[in-house]
């Protein structure tokens, strides 16, 4: 902080102009410029410097700011561009997936058309039995009883 600039000369010929003794309107001048001194006061230059620190800080602010908007949307549209990736991986994957079932599907229904006619043929198979041994019982019943 600067200093307030105080003339003492000045003061005591007012001092002594208005009507007080030349010491003491050297001891009064003197205790106001030490006041001076000992207060911590804030000029127009101090004041102005404070505003350029603080315009400069405001600048370096809005410059790393605008560095780190651009790097943000930089890594976003990368991000955005893996996911657009992620999701075609995820639909040929789908496709892949669905071709597959089709191709398990149609396996599926040869293998069950396979065992449909084996089940026919069991049952042909069973019932020409079962026709067999009721023959064979009519026969043996029907012959002794005949």
């Amino acid at each position: 902080m600067g200093q307030v600039a105080f003339d003492t000369l000045q003061a005591s010929e007012e001092l002594q102009t208005a009507g007080l003794t030349s010491e003491q309107a050297k001891a009064i001048s003197l205790v106001v410029r030490k006041s001076h001194e000992v207060a911590d006061v804030a000029t127009k230059a101090d004041i102005a410097e404070v505003k350029r620190d603080i315009a400069d800080v405001r600048k370096d602010i809005d410059a790393r700011f605008e560095k780190n908007e651009a790097q943000m949307q930089a890594r976003f549209e990368k991000t955005e561009a893996q996911i657009a990736d992620v999701r075609k991986d995820m639909a040929h994957r789908f496709e892949k997936t669905e071709a597959q079932i089709s191709l398990v599907r149609k396996d599926l229904q040869l293998e069950m058309a396979g065992i449909r006619s084996e089940q026919k043929l069991m049952r042909w198979m069973l019932s020409a039995g079962i026709l067999g041994i009721i023959s064979l019982v009519v026969k043996a019943f029907l012959v002794t009883a005949l």
